[in-house]
């Protein structure tokens, strides 16, 4: 075992883990990057890519069990309804699935005349001709998608083939386009450097430059140049400068579409995403809500809402997002992670008494503020970076109740569902006691339990007549869809203090006025 390289540092009591991390390179001492100065830290971005979803390609192919035509149909139509006017449709040459899929989107003019369908092939000439012919009638426009991978582990270990041999390969495959599909005016070229983020830039760039020299790339009929992070190996920053490299040096720059397709086997396949796009990319390849092989590739939606987050367009429309959830999550056989970015389960929900007291006092101000012509409806609420009806989101379970839960919660939530609004003293009285409930039982606590627990605090039949009133506070009091208007009494009787709910004008000695008499405690 070695020394830590924080031994140093007296606060710090970590110790070698002894994994054998030395079995590993950095990516430096992998693949050079020589990009020594850089603009994209200084970037924005204020509108958003082409987003290009993958997911009945390159998602599908990672599935235990592929797409049915159905399930694929299905998500290829909620795909067009939100939004997406270019997606990757299939691998026909893979599979005859694949091939009659894409057959059946051209045969029975299912393609809006906006949207460009992509199909995927590797560079050999008997598949090419075969992903041509899959596309053949088609009236829309139509990318051709060509790969080879070009890194130096898969040249030698897969490909066999070294950087000339490899070069002649990805040529023979980018004329054989041409012959199979060059004369047809709607049809478009894509290429894709496998494993770029891993292939020599010096390489990389010959490739693609070789490719759009072949295809003739021109502004009117651009070429797609696509750079994979194929499988992460760096931090987002590294694959930044990867591509602001290739942005500033390929030719012909003014008739590519510079595209990134991130994978996310570090966890950062969005960040490299955001990155990629400020260092020059105009198109991104990913799966909406991020499936994909291993880690899955990076997730669309999530690129998209952060956009919305910081007020740009995302151009596509996520306002019903749980419908988008079921078409995926029925197409993938797989259900999201209830803390998946905007679209899980638990993502706009607070359990913590601080976080739901900001949320709580954050939400009125919004309701004050959207009355104010001057701001409308900007929205600057605490711990919810976006408003969740933006998305198709209701506020009610926003804030839940359970052990960690303080005042604002308990309080958040009985108004919510009874239009229940405790002053700020019974507020505490009253989370005290769902505390010791809620401790006791260790679980989450509802609406309707929380009600009972109100009931068996502060409705109660015996005469307090003796007790004096201290506070009484009116309010208004909504169960089962009849409402009615109550007093929270805070009552004294030498040292003994209390809190009561009865109905608004009942006397102290437990008479009732004619506006209280037909209402009883029980009735509550």
């Amino acid at each position: 075992m070695t020394d830590s390289p924080a031994a140093t540092d007296s606060w710090n009591r970590q110790r070698p883990s002894g994994m054998p991390s030395h079995k590993y390179r950095d990516v430096h001492h992998r693949v050079d990057v020589p990009l020594s100065t850089r603009t994209w830290p200084s970037n924005r971005t204020t509108a958003a890519p082409l987003w290009v979803p993958v997911d009945l390609r390159d998602g599908n192919q990672s599935l235990p069990e592929p797409m049915n035509p159905s399930r694929k149909l299905a998500f290829f139509e909620m795909m067009v309804d939100i939004g997406y006017t270019e997606i990757e449709v299939g691998y026909p040459s893979a599979s005859s699935t694949d091939f009659q899929f894409v057959r059946m989107l051209i045969d029975e003019d299912r393609v809006p005349e906006d949207v460009t369908i992509v199909v995927f092939t590797p560079a050999r000439r008997d598949l090419i001709e075969r992903t041509v012919a899959s596309v053949d009638g088609a009236r829309g426009d139509v990318v051709i998608h060509l790969y080879t991978a070009t890194a130096p582990v898969w040249r030698d270990l897969v490909l066999g083939r070294n950087r000339a041999d490899l070069l002649e390969l990805i040529a023979a495959g980018a004329r054989d386009v041409l012959e199979f599909a060059g004369d047809k005016d709607h049809v478009r070229f894509e290429f894709s450097p496998e494993v770029f983020n891993l292939t020599e830039p010096d390489f990389a760039l010959q490739v693609c430059d070789t490719v759009t020299r072949l295809w003739d790339a021109s502004p009117d009929r651009p070429v797609i140049l696509n750079l994979p992070a194929t499988v992460e190996v760096a931090t987002p920053n590294v694959y930044a400068d990867q591509i602001e490299l290739m942005h500033r040096s390929l030719a012909r720059r003014e008739s590519v579409i510079l595209s990134v397709h991130p994978h996310n086997d570090r966890g950062t396949g969005i960040a490299c995403a955001e990155l990629a796009v400020l260092a020059g990319a105009q198109r991104v390849e990913g799966c909406i809500f991020g499936n994909g092989e291993r880690t899955g590739n990076v997730d669309i939606a999530t690129l998209a809402l952060n956009l919305h987050a910081q007020g740009v367009d995302p151009m596509i429309d996520f306002s019903d997002i749980d419908r988008i959830r079921r078409v995926v999550e029925r197409a993938n056989g797989i259900e999201l992670h209830p803390r998946h970015p905007y679209v899980g389960d638990l993502v706009h929900t607070a359990f913590s008494g601080t976080h739901q007291d900001a949320i709580r006092k954050g939400l009125a101000a919004h309701s004050a503020r959207a009355q104010a012509p001057a701001t409308g409806e900007r929205w600057e609420v605490p711990y919810l970076p976006i408003d969740p009806a933006d998305i198709g989101r209701s506020y009610d379970a926003v804030i839940r109740v359970n052990s960690q839960s303080g005042k604002g919660g308990v309080g958040h939530l009985l108004e919510s569902a009874y239009r229940l609004r405790l002053p700020r003293r019974m507020e505490i009285d009253f989370a005290r006691i769902v505390q010791s409930h809620t401790d006791g039982t260790g679980a989450e606590i509802d609406a309707a339990h929380l009600w009972k627990l109100f009931q068996a605090a502060y409705i109660r039949p015996e005469d307090d007549a003796a007790r004096t009133i201290v506070e009484d506070h009116p309010a208004t009091l909504s169960v089962d869809g009849v409402t009615r208007d109550v007093s929270l009494i805070l009552w004294e009787h030498g040292e003994e203090r209390g809190w009561v709910c009865r109905p608004a004008g009942e006397t102290p000695d437990g008479g009732q006025s004619p506006a209280a008499e037909s209402l009883s405690k029980a009735s509550l």
